[in-house]
């Protein structure tokens, strides 16, 4: 308890992120209220369900960062769990894939557990290595070899990057001590990398809609330009500033690791986007509303996560 309450001191590192995001949120409630006001003819709806729900997300993320590790891996856990079970519902699956289905779920707590006792050798070879080698073992012993390449892809594609690639803000969580700056430790660490990774997102998105003329990747994401991406990345960056105090970089460590972090992620959207493409949808669920599922919110921080904790392991 009293862990909990140092947390939430405006001294903190974490406590002074809630007194940013409580800030940011207040300032887009605010916008969409005027924006209401001066232009009623027009449709805010969707923006406004946008911010509703980052309030929810925003509280429910902070809620989980600052209780135990143990809860707060749990909580890791369940977001890579869902990430994986609204893929698998979007998969044609054939009847020859359940039981390799248990043991794909199955593997979800296994590497959990993996970060939580910090068994670092392990957690990076568990799902590249042996469940890579064990999942299409199980599909053969299911004596249907019609569709097997395409299961066993679907299969490990999915762990790799929906677990395998999201334990790693749990391995941030947890990431050893001491580190340089006052504060600083794996906690906000996860709250630099998801701070910055979403403002991405959500500045690309801005940018694209207010001077987007030349579409990136068309085939792909019509939604995203050239011009969505450069302000977006680079606003990005210049923010991850303002946190700073999260980290133990410089301020050009910080450009440079934001520069990374905000590419990384694009590149993680636009392979998600790619699924969607394939699998016929708009979204990978409908959970949160005007952001989609679970999925649609962590996309960017598949390919982000991983890349920014081994900076870290390597670095520090």
């Amino acid at each position: 308890m009293t862990d909990w309450i140092a947390r939430l001191n405006l001294d903190s590192p974490v406590g002074r992120m809630m007194a940013i995001s409580l800030g940011i949120l207040v300032v887009a409630t605010l916008i969409v209220g005027v924006l209401r006001r001066a232009k009623p003819g027009r449709d805010f709806s969707e923006l406004a369900a946008r911010v509703r729900s980052w309030w929810i997300m925003a509280s429910v993320f902070f809620a989980a960062i600052l209780v135990d590790a143990r809860i707060s891996l749990v909580f890791f856990a369940m977001l890579s769990f869902w990430a994986l079970k609204e893929y698998v519902t979007l998969l044609e699956t054939r009847p020859a894939d359940h039981r390799a289905l248990f043991w794909a779920f199955l593997a979800v707590p296994i590497q959990y557990v993996l970060v939580g006792v910090n068994w670092y050798g392990m957690f990076v070879l568990f799902i590249p290595v042996y469940m890579f080698l064990f999942l299409p073992l199980r599909l053969v012993l299911a004596r249907e070899p019609r569709g097997f390449v395409r299961s066993a892809s679907q299969l490990q594609w999915g762990l790799m990057a929906f677990v395998f690639g999201l334990s790693h803000l749990g391995a941030l969580l947890v990431f050893p001590e001491p580190l340089p700056g006052a504060g600083v430790n794996g906690r906000s660490l996860v709250l630099f990398l998801v701070f910055v990774t979403e403002m991405s997102d959500v500045l690309q998105y801005i940018w694209g809609k207010r001077f987007g003329r030349h579409k990136i990747l068309p085939e792909i994401s019509p939604n995203k330009t050239w011009e969505g991406f450069v302000g977006g990345i680079v606003s990005a960056s210049l923010l991850s500033l303002l946190v700073r105090f999260l980290t133990p970089f410089s301020v050009l460590e910080t450009l440079g690791v934001a520069l990374l972090i905000t590419t990384v992620g694009f590149f993680g959207g636009a392979v998600m986007s790619a699924i969607k493409r394939d699998l016929g949808v708009k979204n990978f669920g409908a959970i949160i509303p005007g952001h989609g599922g679970i999925l649609d919110r962590v996309d960017s921080l598949c390919y982000a996560a991983p890349v920014f904790f081994h900076y870290v392991r390597y670095v520090y």
